[in-house]
């Protein structure tokens, strides 16, 4: 006889983690209820009850204030509401994957769509879900699905969202999605049909297919050890559904003789059970790949030690830290500050429940059960190698700046600290470093110590090498007339310097703006990208003279395109001369408005008829295009034409 135990078999890390944190919730608090059996295996029910888990099936089985777990299976969004409302602290066991479904449904049902769910409509985990929809339809398989669609219940317009039970058969899923695909024109589809469960029931698939006899752990009520069977009956012609060993009869045995057996487990079955089974089975027999049975259950028992490198599953994402499954009796922990270096690292970007991830043990402490993992020390580890193929290669790394201290500034790249001194930032020595923290930054390696820890790079080489190159080729093409868009990179009293993609040229102040203005800081300021083109070049003395402002912006000449003699304009008065005033016509134009045409009696002085910031109906009566000036009349404008005295 040969004995093949799936790899799968035994508790998800769902069942796991509601499991461990009932007995430490009870060893902690001395008393604790159980809203719901936490799991599906009266085995484990009793031997947690021994222990001072109490299970309640109904709130009012609980008492106010009392210490309450919920269980695996998750409950509807009204439990936890009645359950504060009685002062209870409430302990979240539901598995990570119910609660994602909990939060579509909830989303979904507050957009107005009807929640159709895929499962046991009796099965604690559906009516949990159900409990978070405004709308609801349950059906167990396609066939309850073609019926609805067929009896109107299922509208092919209707705004629908499907979910699965996460332990639904992945057939039934696949067709009743097929189906509702085909048939309703608006439906957002939802696979949340657990991970470990579809790799649960692909295993018995195949052990099935391949096995005399198949023997099948689990509670009867457990839904997915029921697939299980269901799966192992359509495959193989002995299926054996046990709870646990007592079941296993002398026949059982002796039929098994001489024959290839398979053993799968559904996701409440504890390894011990499994264990039970597998050695009253045969006491000498070896798994396949020549393992013992009895030993590869106990390294799901066993005590991690600091330093090892380990894999696990991602259980939850909370605010302080990451808890990971590793398929042992402790509980796992990555706090946040052990994910990574890099102060924008956001966890939710790069992982979510269900996912694998690679960690170092830093800390075991058997006394909580707990086991403190660091991610960014593996990094770490991998990190080295890479940095110093970096700098063998010469080759760039990208890493973000952490921190400023008297010297320069420390980035990390692949986990490692690299220490980069102030001369090699690329900051000038009149500006701070800090403006270089928490941002992207591009360097080289420049030296490695391992022994001492010790890695120095340079963001100054990466932008002189790449300027260069951006230089050479900016002189082989530049051109006087050709437009750049570059970078103000300084400013001084006479222009502004512009960086035009690895050659500096310079705006003079005049060339800055149409008006006058008496510094460059009043058009631009150093870091603005500006448009630029060229108006004189030196290539001998690499000097390049750039034009910044733009005909089309020249105020005479937007005046021209809108105005002509003869033209009555809304004009402000600005000044006042001894021969009349000055009046704004449209901003950098204006014109003159002679003391003889502001009205139409003679005055002495202009304040006699008028205000500075008054503005008037003046006509435009001459327009000297050499001078760029231009003659106003109040007068002419109030009498409907050129005064007769304008000269």
């Amino acid at each position: 006889m040969s004995i093949e135990v799936a790899k799968t078999a035994g508790f998800c890390f769902g069942v796991r983690r509601a499991v461990a944190m009932a007995e430490e919730e009870a060893a902690k608090r001395g008393a604790l209820y159980a809203y719901g059996e936490i799991i599906h295996n009266r085995h484990e029910i009793e031997r947690l009850a021994a222990r001072g888990v109490t299970t309640a099936h109904t709130l009012e089985e609980i008492p106010d204030g009392a210490s309450v777990l919920i269980r695996a299976h998750g409950v509807p969004r009204e439990s936890y509401e009645q359950l504060a409302a009685r002062g209870c602290i409430v302990l979240d066991a539901t598995c990570p994957f119910v609660q994602k479904i909990h939060h579509i449904a909830e989303e979904e049902s507050e957009k107005g769509r009807t929640i159709l769910i895929l499962g046991s409509r009796n099965h604690p985990e559906v009516m949990g879900i159900q409990g978070w929809c405004e709308h609801s339809l349950v059906f167990e398989n396609e066939n309850e699905v073609r019926a609805a669609l067929e009896d109107g219940r299922i509208a092919a317009d209707e705004p629908l969202s499907i979910v699965a039970q996460t332990t639904i058969n992945r057939a039934v899923w696949d067709i009743s999605v097929k189906i509702l695909k085909k048939e309703c024109t608006n439906c957002k589809i939802f696979d949340t049909i657990c991970n470990a469960t579809d790799e649960r029931q692909a295993e018995a698939r195949l052990l099935a297919g391949k096995s005399d006899t198949m023997i099948v752990i689990g509670d009867k009520m457990s839904s997915n050890t029921k697939r299980l069977y269901e799966i192992s009956k359509s495959l193989c012609q002995r299926v054996l559904y046990i709870e646990d060993a007592a079941e296993l009869t002398l026949a059982d045995r002796e039929h098994a003789a001489q024959r290839k057996v398979g053993i799968t487990a559904g996701a409440s079955t504890p390894a011990r059970i499994i264990k039970e089974v597998s050695n009253m089975m045969s006491e000498e027999v070896k798994i396949e790949n020549g393992e013992d049975f009895a030993a590869m259950l106990e390294e799901s028992f066993k005590t991690l030690n600091t330093g090892d490198k380990v894999t696990g599953t991602i259980i939850t994402i909370g605010d302080a830290d990451v808890q990971v499954d590793l398929g042992v009796k402790h509980a796992a922990y990555i706090p946040l500050n052990e994910l990574s270096d890099d102060p924008s690292y956001n966890v939710a970007d790069h992982y979510k429940a269900g996912d694998e991830i690679e960690a170092v043990v830093v800390r075991v402490n058997d006394g909580e059960g707990t086991i403190t993992l660091s991610k960014k020390r593996v990094d770490q580890l991998k990190g080295w190698e890479t940095i110093e193929a970096a700098k063998d290669e010469h080759i760039v790394v990208e890493g973000t700046v952490i921190e400023e201290n008297r010297g320069g500034v420390v980035a990390t790249a692949f986990g490692v600290r690299v220490f980069i001194p102030a001369s090699q930032t690329g900051v000038p020595k009149d500006q701070p470093m800090a403006q270089l923290l928490k941002t992207k930054q591009s360097f080289y390696i420049t030296e490695i110590n391992r022994q001492r820890r010790r890695v120095v790079g340079s963001i100054r080489a990466v932008s002189q090498e790449s300027r260069k190159a951006a230089a050479e080729k900016v002189w082989e093409t530049i051109e006087v007339g050709q437009e750049f868009k570059g970078t103000v990179k300084s400013l001084t009293s006479y222009g502004a310097f512009v960086d035009i993609g690895g050659v500096d040229g310079m705006i003079h102040i005049s060339e800055l703006s149409w008006g006058r203005i008496k510094h460059p800081s009043e058009v631009v300021a150093i870091g603005d990208e500006v448009n630029v083109y060229v108006i004189g070049l030196d290539k001998e003395n690499k000097k390049i003279s750039l034009g910044y402002k733009r005909e089309e912006d020249n105020p005479w000449s937007i005046f021209k395109a809108n105005y002509a003699v003869d033209d009555v304009a809304t004009v402000k008065i600005l000044k006042f001369m001894p021969f009349g005033a000055f009046a704004e016509i449209i901003p950098g134009v204006d014109g003159l408005i002679h003391i003889s045409q502001i009205a139409d009696h003679r005055i002495a002085k202009p304040d006699e008829a008028l205000t500075i910031g008054q503005e008037v109906e003046a006509m435009i009566i001459d327009i000297n295009d050499d001078k760029k000036k231009v003659s106003l009349s109040i007068r002419a404008a109030m009498n409907g034409g050129a005064d007769e005295d304008a000269e």
